[in-house]
């Protein structure tokens, strides 16, 4: 739908109004300051010294910034409530968009890692790759140093669950940055950047195809505060996943196999669960190949294959570990947290039969898991079946298997959910769908506290954030935050960060 014109007052770019653009951004300021207190600050400290942001750290100043950094999470959420508003009434374009995205994410780039300490394993497996350990055996406990004095202790004799390409990355970013913890981060950070301008790229290209709308899309998946804190703010590397396999998806939907493939395979090296994508993938090469359905399949699924295997071994050999190394994907099964369906599963039946059985909570977790990793082998059959035609609807169950496999797995994190939202933003959304979306995108941001500790029992917590989703997604179809937003974001603000705080800085 065109963008209307209008007057130049108070409008910034393509019918963004300033005012949305300026509170996106003093939103993610006021994220970046007060991450520096109470985000996932290295272990000596936000900053040496005892100036301002020093003090933010400790005491009094820890639960200052705690309250900054959820008033800009409130604000942020704010501006992306009335850019979608835009969007929906067909006022605002993609490009403006982007542009909106693009100015948010500036302070995102040099804040401390938010709601995850991630990015320090990351460093910590490059670490141990660049001084000729195997990064798939050895754990950071290998070497000593502030790269690895950061890592978790529960990661600290873990292997890699990440593949070669993505190691290989670390890797170079350790070579440049040493020692330097928070270089490293930040370099890290713009290492990844990749992955949201590949997605950027590919969203309106896939809206073409998927039938929906770019400036939708770009809404849903790029402007998203829950990319914006999680994917970049963290860093996840997620983020170039989701990037490659978009822009991959798109050349593939175009008739590039070949390309497409081949940056597929870059995602599974990336990491390994852009692997769930790969069949669809083949289902709409297959479509366009001569010969009976059978055969279609099977000389896409060998080419396919041997793309595949192709990019990932050259990975794995520039990495410098053998060949038969493969990621430690028993490594996020010590996370027992009941954002996985079959773990929470595993949790209920365990209080409700546990102390009558005498079976310990590891037991009924790890049943609940095998059943859900069957049930998800089972679905992904029957999505395959849906996907045979290929074309569209290959791309839609695609989405729709990602969104399963983040829900079903062994182990879920907030972030999971974001591959089903990379590719599914381009599909058709009705504004009751894009109110459900909102309210998850906006609890899943705030489900785990700002220095990266997931505490999914704190339930007063976890009903504030319940209650600000909700609020945020009966906003974006009404003016629900027109009045008194500045009083009502505040008062949010102190809640959760009451709840959050003291609790998540004893974590």
């Amino acid at each position: 739908m065109p963008v209307p014109n209008a007057p130049w007052s108070g409008l910034a770019l393509g019918g963004v109004s300033r005012g949305t653009l300026a509170l996106g951004l003093v939103g993610s300021l006021a994220v970046f300051i007060g991450g520096i207190g109470c985000a996932g600050i290295p272990v000596t400290g936000p900053i040496p010294g005892d100036g301002l942001f020093a003090a933010l750290g400790y005491g009094p100043g820890r639960e200052v910034a705690t309250v900054v950094l959820y008033l800009g999470l409130g604000l942020m959420v704010w501006a992306w409530i009335r850019l979608g508003r835009d969007v929906l009434a067909g006022r605002v374009a993609g490009r403006a968009v982007a542009a909106c995205a693009g100015t948010w994410l500036v302070p995102m780039l040099f804040a401390p890692p938010l709601f995850t300490r991630d990015v320090y394993s990351y460093l910590a497996q490059g670490a141990v790759a660049l001084h000729g350990f195997d990064p798939y055996t050895a754990g950071p406990d290998v070497l000593l140093g502030s790269v690895t004095d950061n890592v978790a202790g529960l990661w600290q004799d873990t292997g890699a669950p990440y593949g070669p390409l993505f190691l290989l990355l670390a890797k170079g970013v350790v070579a440049v940055t040493g020692d330097g913890v928070i270089s490293g981060v930040l370099l890290m950070r713009l290492a990844m950047l990749p992955g949201l301008a590949m997605l950027g790229y590919a969203l309106p290209g896939l809206a073409r195809h998927l039938g929906g709308r770019s400036s939708v899309a770009l809404w849903v998946a790029v402007a998203n505060p829950l990319v914006l804190t999680q994917l970049v703010g963290g860093p996840h590397n997620d983020i170039l996943m989701v990037g490659l396999l978009a822009v991959a998806t798109l050349l593939v939907l175009d008739g590039r196999h070949g390309p497409g493939m081949t940056l597929a395979a870059a995602a599974i090296a990336v990491k390994v669960s852009a692997g769930v994508a790969l069949p669809f993938l083949v289902l709409i090469w297959a479509a366009r190949l001569p010969g009976g359905r059978w055969a279609r399949i099977g000389k896409a699924a060998a080419a396919s294959f041997a793309i595949v295997m192709t990019v990932y071994l050259a990975a794995n050999w520039a990495l410098g570990v053998p060949l038969t190394e493969l990621p430690d994907l028993a490594a996020p099964l010590r996370i027992v947290d009941w954002l996985s369906a079959p773990t929470g599963v595993g949790e209920i039946l365990h209080r409700i039969l546990g102390r009558a059985t005498g079976v310990d909570l590891l037991s009924f977790v790890s049943l609940a898991r095998l059943l859900g990793l069957l049930a998800l082998a089972a679905l992904a059959a029957w999505q395959c079946r849906l996907a045979r035609a290929g074309g569209v609807a290959a791309v839609r169950q695609m989405a729709v298997m990602l969104a399963l496999t983040a829900v079903l797995s062994p182990t879920t994190l907030p972030w999971y959910f974001t591959w089903a939202l990379a590719l599914g933003a381009a599909l058709p959304w009705t504004p009751w769908g894009l109110s459900l979306l909102t309210a998850g995108s906006v609890w899943l941001m705030i489900v785990d506290y700002p220095n990266g500790f997931i505490e999914l029992s704190n339930w007063p917590y976890l009903a504030a954030g319940a209650g600000f989703a909700t609020l945020a997604a009966l906003s974006l179809r009404s003016d629900t935050l027109r009045r008194d937003t500045l009083r009502r974001v505040g008062r949010g603000a102190q809640a959760m960060a009451s709840t959050a705080g003291v609790k998540g800085a004893s974590a």
